[in-house]
């Protein structure tokens, strides 16, 4: 039995490039959509996930972590 993260990324719905760019990209900009808006706590959440999923995505980057997997 393979224990999940809650805030799981390596999916293999996130295969493809595309997909991780605009995950990434949509959050970096909500960041400064809520920053205009001058709401600082949401910007700071959305922020964070937005390097999270960077960090993940970009940097961390292994795919054989987003392969389909039999481990149930």
């Amino acid at each position: 039995m393979s224990k999940k993260k809650f805030f799981d990324l390596r999916l293999p719905f996130f295969q493809p490039l595309w997909r991780r760019v605009l995950t990434t990209g949509v959050l970096a900009v909500w960041t400064g959509v809520e920053l205009s808006n001058q709401n600082a706590g949401w910007a700071v959440m959305f922020g964070a996930m937005a390097l999270y999923t960077g960090y993940e995505f970009f940097i961390a980057y292994d795919p054989a972590n987003f392969q389909e997997t039999d481990d149930e």
